[in-house]
């Protein structure tokens, strides 16, 4: 008998909470997964979603930064829904949560920094609206976070200092094109991320102009070192394989780069191994890291699931860090829509 994907889901979410020692997140968004996730489990619309295009829009992530967290995000709503529900949904359900968990403050904090995203005008742009992403600990959640699409012509509607760095990052490097802006609040703390679609192909060593300017030329070999051990030995990145992040933080700029793995032609076999080298020298992390994996059933990117990206972040004091986002193969639905169009063909008529 075939179940709602939401059982999948949950279920997924179930395990891992329990693996990781976290709170269960069906307490805080169990209703909105209800909403997202209530076609059958084998219903191929899921794959058209721009989060994780062919595999249903979930995407547990692991982040060395947070390494004992549950992270995930998520496309809101079922797979018909128009852009402007899918911000909507996913505006409402960070307002719910923030109130009574983060305050009045933060409630406030993050109503100055949507408004120009919640409002009526330029709706007719919008491709996927907005993604939903949340984090928990052992004490409950612990950040949620919204991916609003970024029209260029919205750049004023950043904060001061963010839309300032924006438009000079343009300036220098006009291969950047922003995409997305991330809101999100924490138990403590609110940021703000603008990223950026790379055009054309991207020679890491080529960003230490721009990091320069950042003042973070210092962290460029350890963000190559990072991505060169992780994609065994490869320093460029195709056309439309590369996203650049920018925030501001405490420490400075922090500048994230996020590789999509899918554009790339060869991902090494042994993937999951080279990032575990590269954490070689940090064993809490790498410790961390095996923990996620196990808690997701994931162990190797060819096997028992597919990763989607690897980030890379730095700041004026730290090295790199990196992030890892996987789409876990129960639910892949390529094999399902390869098989659908072989059967289409072998019943179609000869001309």
């Amino acid at each position: 008998m075939t179940q709602p994907m939401f059982k999948h889901v949950a279920q997924s979410l179930a395990v891992a909470s329990r693996r990781l020692g976290v709170s269960d997140p069906m307490d805080y968004v169990g209703p909105m997964l209800q909403r997202s996730f209530a076609r059958p489990e084998n219903d191929l619309a899921y794959a058209n979603n721009a989060l994780t295009p062919g595999a249903v829009p979930y995407e547990p992530s692991f982040s060395e930064s947070e390494p004992r967290m549950l992270r995930f995000t998520i496309s809101p709503l079922e797979p018909e829904a128009s852009p402007m529900a899918r911000r909507d949904e996913a505006t409402r359900e960070l307002r719910r949560l923030v109130y009574p968990i983060f305050g009045r403050d933060a409630l406030r904090w993050f109503d100055e920094r949507s408004e120009a995203w919640r409002g009526m005008s330029g709706l007719s742009w919008m491709n996927f609206g907005a993604w939903f992403g949340s984090a928990f600990d052992e004490d409950g959640l612990y950040a949620a976070k919204i991916y609003y699409e970024l029209n260029p012509q919205q750049i004023e509607a950043l904060s001061p200092g963010l839309a300032r760095l924006t438009r000079r990052v343009m300036m220098l490097y006009p291969r950047l094109m922003p995409i997305f802006t991330s809101i999100g609040c924490k138990r403590d703390a609110g940021s703000q991320r603008v990223t950026f679609m790379h055009r054309g192909p991207l020679v890491l060593s080529e960003l230490g102009s721009l990091m320069n300017e950042l003042g973070l030329a210092q962290r460029l070999p350890s963000l190559m070192r990072a991505v060169g051990v992780a994609l065994g030995g490869r320093f460029e990145l195709p056309h439309g394989s590369a996203l650049l992040g920018l925030r501001e933080s405490p420490e400075g700029v922090e500048l994230k780069l996020e590789i999509l793995l899918s554009a790339l032609p060869d991902l090494p076999t042994g993937f999951v191994d080279l990032v575990r080298l590269g954490l070689a020298e940090r064993p809490r992390q790498l410790l961390a890291l095996e923990r996620w994996l196990q808690a997701f059933g994931v162990d190797d990117a060819r096997e028992q699931g597919h990763f989607s990206v690897l980030s890379v972040r730095v700041t004026p004091r730290s090295d790199a860090r990196i992030s890892l986002y996987v789409r876990p193969i129960e639910f892949e639905l390529r094999d399902q829509m390869n098989e659908r169009a072989l059967a289409g063909q072998a019943l179609s008529p000869e001309v």
